[in-house]
């Protein structure tokens, strides 16, 4: 039998394989909260339940817009079937520099490098308030909102020193 070591296994990433999504019942969910249409993380705007039917369900009519790119999604659930909700994470970064790819230079309060994050296809103009915002000197926080595996940038704010 062969003898297993250390160095068989890649550990190059730090993944724990956590899922980019939990489960939850229909019915549970509000509005202004989070959830998948159609594996798009969406923000609940209008939820309407109708009454129980012939079948025996009542059904949840869903309403929302897709977090990244503004898209409005409906769908129908039975109110006792299972959605999927994301797992949606908020993070406020320093913006230390736009590469001319439209990457980001991003830094954490505890000095950590990032520059995987480009500047966001949505809203339209939005990545040229962002090098126009830059391009003055001054300093700037970002709020980049991370969601199923994908990272935007969602706000800018000037840092107040």
């Amino acid at each position: 039998m062969a003898e297993v070591s250390v160095d068989d296994y890649d550990f190059s990433t730090g993944d724990a394989g956590a899922s980019h999504v939990m489960n939850s019942e229909a019915g549970q969910i509000r509005v202004g909260g989070h959830m998948c249409i159609k594996d798009h993380p969406c923000k609940v705007s209008q939820v309407s339940t109708s009454k129980t039917g012939k079948h025996g369900h009542a059904k949840c009519n869903f309403t929302a817009i897709d977090i990244f790119t503004g898209k409005k999604y409906e769908d129908i659930i039975p109110s006792t079937h299972t959605a999927q909700i994301p797992v949606v994470k908020r993070q406020e970064f320093s913006l230390v520099d736009i590469q001319d790819d439209g990457f980001l230079s991003l830094m954490t309060e505890g000095g950590e490098m990032r520059e995987d994050v480009k500047l966001p296809p949505y809203p339209d103009n939005f990545a040229r308030e962002i090098q126009t915002a830059f391009n003055t000197g001054k300093n700037y926080s970002v709020c980049v909102v991370s969601a199923m595996g994908h990272d935007q940038v969602v706000s800018i704010k000037e840092e107040t020193a």
